[in-house]
């Protein structure tokens, strides 16, 4: 369904779960969508990215620069890590006004050298902050924007299917929401599988369990163990890029990021071990989704037992 908008063309910078998941809405809505991921120059990993990009009707540009030439937005949707790097690469292409939307996961003061430089050019940044996991929600995810040029673009993508809200027009609040934020939640994660690989060693897990049950009894804790397990496991990598900036963030406060370190440290923890196949072979989505959390925690055992971990 066509949708009357100032945007007609829209280009993503990065490829992965949130872009892929955003050419899929945005086609659908007629917008002519060109994408840039690294991955696409390469064989293995590029296949299944260029093979959707293909089915869903997205055009494959071979820069950033490129991309950006041709779009009225630009949404980067990259790892933490790549925040700055892609909005470079993009920058010398947002001339005339040109969107971005910066939705990565990064400190409020990597957001703020990020639009310097596309603002220098003559684009307009917004910082957005995804305020919980996207593939429940697809294009319609809770966004938060930040930046003087958020009031701008707030309607004209949230016409789109988009729930964005502007959080200020101050650069680095809706960051600095979303980083707050993920002190707890991917804190959370990184706790769960400790505790509860911890307890399976014990053979105490489910008086764990029932004991997290009573305390917080609003919450499926087995459902919530086995979807803590396999977000990390899949996404580990992406998940503790996003956590140095978390504590970056701290910093930037005057404090010394503890928890976010560690939790750092426990998701790349488990993104190497991903990357080594503890978790069972990868395919086109990445790796085969299990309900039993347990399995995991075993494979981690195990693991911990042939080696030291941290």
């Amino acid at each position: 369904m066509a949708i009357t908008s100032p945007l007609k063309h829209i280009g993503l910078a990065g490829y992965g779960e949130v872009g892929r998941i955003l050419a899929e809405d945005l086609t659908r809505h007629g917008v002519v969508v060109r994408a840039i991921d690294l991955k696409f120059g390469q064989d293995s990993a590029g296949d299944p990215l260029r093979r959707h990009a293909a089915e869903h009707g997205v055009q494959v540009v071979a820069s950033h620069r490129g991309v950006a030439e041709v779009s009225d937005l630009v949404i980067s949707a990259v790892t933490a890590s790549q925040t700055l790097a892609v909005a470079e690469a993009c920058a010398p292409g947002c001339g005339a006004g040109t969107w971005f939307l910066d939705l990565n996961s990064a400190s409020p003061g990597a957001k703020a050298r990020a639009a310097q430089g596309v603002n220098a050019a003559g684009g307009r940044y917004v910082e957005g902050a995804v305020m919980t996991s996207v593939p429940p929600y697809r294009i319609r995810v809770p966004l938060l924007l930040g930046g003087p040029d958020a009031a701008g673009l707030v309607e004209q993508i949230n016409a789109f299917g988009f729930q964005a809200r502007v959080a200020s027009d101050r650069l680095g609040v809706a960051s600095a929401t979303k980083m707050c934020r993920s002190v707890i939640i991917k804190g959370m994660e990184a706790m769960m599988i400790e505790s509860l690989t911890t307890a399976r060693h014990h053979g105490v897990e489910d008086a764990v369990l029932a004991s997290l049950a009573e305390t917080f009894p609003g919450v499926d804790w087995e459902q919530q163990a086995a979807y803590f397990f396999q977000r990390v496991i899949e996404h580990g990598r992406r998940r503790s890029e996003e956590v140095r900036e978390v504590a970056q963030t701290v910093r930037e406060a005057g404090l010394t990021p503890w928890s976010a370190d560690g939790t750092a440290d426990r998701q790349a923890w488990m993104a190497d071990l991903a990357d080594g196949g503890l978790f069972g072979p990868r395919d086109s989505q990445g790796f085969a989704r299990s309900p039993d959390w347990r399995s995991e925690a075993d494979r981690l055992l195990a693991h911990a037992r042939a080696a030291p971990n941290p």
